[in-house]
């Protein structure tokens, strides 16, 4: 089961199309990288340059 973490100021921001976009600073709190090549990972996981796990 994955721990809950509160959502609090500084962690999102809203796209122009109306999309949640979770900061880095959300990322860090989460503590781990999910691989979905998210806007601002600061893990460095890239979807175009790193290959998928079969």
């Amino acid at each position: 089961m994955k721990k809950i973490i509160p959502i609090e100021e500084g962690d999102f921001y809203w796209t122009p199309e109306g999309y949640r976009c979770f900061t880095e600073q959300y990322h860090l709190k989460r503590g781990y990288c999910c691989e979905s090549g998210c806007r601002h990972c600061p893990y460095g996981y890239n979807k175009a340059t790193t290959p998928t796990r079969k």
